[in-house]
């Protein structure tokens, strides 16, 4: 219950992290139109997955942008980081987070275990 209350109802921790939004949105304004386009499209992609609080979706948000900073600054075109498969890319990047599609295999095999009477189903 106390981390349902510090990711959601943690004032502090929601105004410190809407800035730090801010802060690497501005980052992304601040790369050439097609970085931006790309890292929006992937962001919003990203996001159809995202569970619990997002937290760890924020942390993946933040390595692209670095990612692509770094790219802009090596003057490599945006397909270059990501490659012609952008999905790819993201499913690659959502193996390190929490998302729906996670839960529901659990829910799915929990539900199945608990009416078989059998534990530990993968």
């Amino acid at each position: 219950m106390s981390d349902f209350f510090d990711n959601y109802l943690n004032i502090p921790k929601i105004m410190k992290s809407k800035r730090e939004y801010k802060e690497q949105m501005a980052r992304v304004e601040a790369m050439p139109e097609d970085y931006r386009f790309v890292f929006k499209k992937i962001q919003s992609h990203m996001w159809m997955f995202a569970a619990g609080s997002g937290y760890d979706m924020m942390k993946i948000h933040y390595d692209i942008i670095e990612l692509f900073e770094t790219g802009v600054l090596q003057g490599k075109r945006v397909l270059e980081i990501t490659g012609n498969d952008v999905a790819g890319f993201c499913d690659e990047l959502l193996k390190c987070a929490r998302t729906y599609t996670e839960d529901w295999r659990a829910k799915l095999n929990r539900e199945i275990a608990d009416k078989l009477g059998q534990r530990n189903l993968s």
